[in-house]
């Protein structure tokens, strides 16, 4: 896979596709553009080396049809401020109109393309609607790993028309800290993971398992596991048809020697409600009418003791409820341990990315990636279409 400084784009039209699918108020106005910041590096060094720049990406959901609710309108008045020069945004991704902006393009000038998705050939990885794109430029380089686990035609089928492809910087550090953390990784090698689902992480969880030493639970994902040593978990989130499968994986972990650490203690509470009462129980006696939402403290300072000494650490979901104050404190708490252990720590994006901008520890981190679901497919041993895509 090249990378864009092994490209010459000295007066060369330049389509890089980047992740600009930041979070909009009601106003329309952008509350985090860190997505935006992160490819900033690519964009600077394309329009430095006197590329015709071509901006590409999508925004929200708008169904395969234009909808001014998701207009990269605001992307483009935040660009030009972050650039310093002015960032004008087309009208469309394709067309005559586009074409021709497109094509008065000077070196180290620069154009955004309108949302992607208001096309429903996109999301399809459409050959035709891929080769209309590709017509605009003469090299292709993808800076969106937050969406390159989706086959789209701005990601996979795009690189089937163009003469020259490679990753931009961010997709190349995305990459590169997953392998440091995975391929041959400084030991021990310590997973965290948290969120809802065991059915979104259970073909990570048995990947993970061939190589990790310790691996941590949490979440509500961590239900299910509890469920199955203890039979019950009050009201709490669970799913109660993989309740054989976390067996199955205690048991492998057990197999293979490998540390695996659940809650011995929660945060329960009678409804997911920051008014609403709430205790600390053991794990194993949650009562019928309760559920839990956190962590407890003495879970924390096991978690904590876990990372100790790790060499690596890789961190995907959180530990409760964090954006509720009284149940963020099992996840705030893990964040600050990681940061100080001295290890290649690397976080998978998302709400676990956020909660650790929010406890300010995020200089201390070694690495937080900016694609959840990307993020999760490397962890489960999958390839990425659009990684694929550029080999």
């Amino acid at each position: 896979m090249k990378s864009i400084d092994q490209i010459d784009l000295k007066g060369k039209h330049v389509f890089l596709r980047a992740d600009f699918n930041v979070p909009l108020d009601k106003e329309g106005s952008i509350t985090d553009d860190n997505r935006i910041r992160a490819v900033l590096p690519t964009i600077n060094y394309a329009l430095d080396q006197g590329a015709c720049l071509i901006l590409a990406s999508h925004l929200g959901r708008p169904k395969g049809k234009p909808n001014p609710q998701y207009s990269l309108k605001p992307v483009s008045i935040r660009l030009s401020q972050l650039l310093g020069k002015a960032v004008p945004l087309a009208s469309d991704c394709i067309g005559p109109e586009t074409e021709r902006a497109v094509a008065n393009l000077k070196p180290g000038e620069i154009i955004l393309l309108e949302n992607l998705r208001f096309h429903p050939e996109e999301e399809k990885d459409d050959q035709g609607f891929a080769q209309k794109l590709a017509s605009l430029a003469d090299v292709y380089i993808n800076d969106a790993f937050a969406v390159s686990h989706r086959a789209n035609a701005s990601v996979a089928a795009i690189t089937n028309f163009v003469k020259e492809k490679a990753a931009g910087f961010l997709l190349k550090s995305e990459i590169n800290y997953f392998h440091r953390a995975m391929t041959n990784p400084n030991r021990p090698l310590i997973a965290i993971l948290g969120g809802a689902k065991v059915s979104d992480k259970l073909g990570l969880i048995r990947n993970l398992l061939a190589s990790v030493d310790k691996l941590i639970i949490g979440g509500a994902m961590a239900n299910t596991f509890l469920k199955a040593l203890y039979g019950e978990v009050g009201s709490s989130l669970v799913e109660n048809d993989l309740v054989s499968e976390a067996v199955a994986v205690m048991d492998e972990a057990r197999l293979r020697g490998i540390k695996l650490y659940l809650p011995v203690d929660c945060v329960v509470a009678k409804s997911m409600d920051a008014q609403s009462e709430r205790r600390i129980t053991p794990a194993q006696e949650v009562s019928p009418d309760w559920m839990i939402l956190d962590v407890g403290p003495a879970t924390s300072i096991l978690y904590g003791e876990a990372v100790e000494g790790a060499g690596t650490i890789v961190w995907n979901g959180p530990m409760g409820a964090f954006e509720i104050e009284p149940f963020s404190q099992g996840t705030y708490s893990l964040i600050l341990k990681v940061a100080e252990s001295g290890a290649l720590t690397v976080i998978g994006g998302g709400d676990t990315g956020l909660a650790v901008q929010r406890t300010g520890e995020a200089e201390r981190m070694s690495y937080i990636s900016t694609g959840g679901g990307a993020f999760l497919e490397l962890l489960e041993g999958k390839a990425l279409p659009g990684v694929a895509a550029l080999g």
